[in-house]
């Protein structure tokens, strides 16, 4: 996982039936230009955004011309999501470009969420466009992606995603404006503004996963979603989205859902880091170096005096005293065979030793929880002198 962001971060999931003409699967522009105007609204609040968007497939089979009444086999499908991103991501780039914004493409497979390797890469990746000022539109892979092995929707890919860069909230637009206790169309349904825990009552409440003529997401995978997300500390809002601006009209009162978080994302990310199994993994550290880690500071490689063990980048690891006492646990940013070599060594020297940087510091800050510590205080974020 990625360090804790100082902006506060928003994913925004849109579903194919907000953006594609269920009767002739072209772009919906308006929709593009008004969530565009919202996504620029939130950047010049100062909050990051994260575009979660459908749409390629249902816009690749009217480029592909292909018949829109029929299922798609597999391979027609991944034909439509290849010839389907290209014009997904100019849309949106046209629609950002009139507010100064650039968009760019992500595309993520179950895999990238699965492999802590590729997980780390993937909010690298997604971290620095957000450093760089972009917006960041994420989809699922679905040209290489199999029927068994994908999200199946995306509210659960903007869930990871979420989850992924630390986000404070997701919201998912639909075509309804929330959760009832039966179908909306039914008589005496009752909308639920507030759910502060998902309990078997309120999965029932989300009924069957069947979505949209262009979409494949009802509201049982937006529960999944919200179960996921609000677990890693990040509020869920499921709203209409086909208001002038869905975002803002949201914030300002129109009806919608929230499900709370569980806990902050800073809680619940020392709970997550506290409960990680470590099995031999290691770093020792020198008594200037394990001081500034229990002052709240980064661990950089100067200070570590051995590593134990082999691990992989990404996997937790214990900080050991210089007598061998273990005295926190940390999430590594590289792995062992990396670590051994810079070792000792100033941050400005790893480029040269390994031939590429991947961060200054060996343990962030933010990924660090000390032993016995009961306070919800995170790391400062600030590095030893080295």
């Amino acid at each position: 996982m990625s360090s804790l962001p100082d902006r506060r971060r928003v994913v925004i999931k849109v579903g194919s039936a907000q953006l594609v003409d269920p009767a002739t699967h072209a772009a919906r522009l308006d929709r593009f230009a008004a969530l565009a105007r919202d996504i620029a609204a939130l950047r010049q609040a100062g909050e990051d955004v994260v575009l979660v968007s459908s749409g390629a497939v249902g816009l690749g089979r009217q480029r592909l011309k292909l018949a829109l009444d029929n299922a798609l086999h597999l391979a027609e499908k991944q034909a439509a999501a290849a010839a389907g991103q290209s014009v997904l991501i100019s849309q949106w780039d046209g629609a950002l470009q009139v507010h100064g914004l650039m968009a760019a493409q992500a595309l993520l497979t179950p895999g990238d969420t699965q492999s802590r390797r590729r997980w780390l890469n993937a909010v690298d990746t997604l971290d620095a466009l957000l450093g760089f000022g972009v917006v960041p539109v994420v989809n699922e892979n679905d040209t290489v992606a199999t029927d068994e092995l994908r999200f199946g929707d995306n509210d659960r890919l903007a869930a990871r995603v979420a989850q992924m860069i630390g986000a404070h909230q997701l919201i998912i637009l639909s075509d309804v404006d929330g959760l009832y206790d039966r179908p909306p169309s039914q008589a005496g349904a009752q909308h639920l503004a507030q759910v502060t825990k998902i309990t078997p009552s309120i999965t029932e409440m989300a009924g069957s996963s069947t979505g949209s003529s262009v979409g494949t997401g009802g509201m049982a995978s937006k529960i999944e979603a919200a179960r996921i997300a609000t677990a890693a500390g990040c509020a869920v809002i499921i709203a209409r989205g086909d208001a002038d601006q869905p975002i803002l009209s949201t914030r300002a009162g129109a009806r919608h859902t929230r499900f709370a978080p569980a806990d902050s994302p800073e809680r619940a990310r020392r709970a997550w880091i506290r409960g990680l199994q470590v099995a031999d993994a290691a770093l020792r550290l020198d008594a200037g170096a394990q001081q500034a880690v229990e002052a709240g500071r980064s661990l950089l490689p100067a200070g570590v005096t051995a590593v134990e063990s082999r691990f992989e980048r990404g996997s937790a690891v214990r900080l050991l005293a210089a007598d061998g006492t273990g005295f926190a646990t940390g999430i590594v940013r590289y792995d062992s065979d990396e670590a051994r070599r810079i070792t000792g060594h100033k941050s400005s020297e790893i480029e040269a030793i390994l031939g590429y940087r991947r961060s200054g510091v060996l343990v962030h800050a933010d990924d660090l929880v000390l032993d016995g510590r009961t306070d919800t205080r995170m790391g400062q974020g600030n590095d030893a002198n080295d």
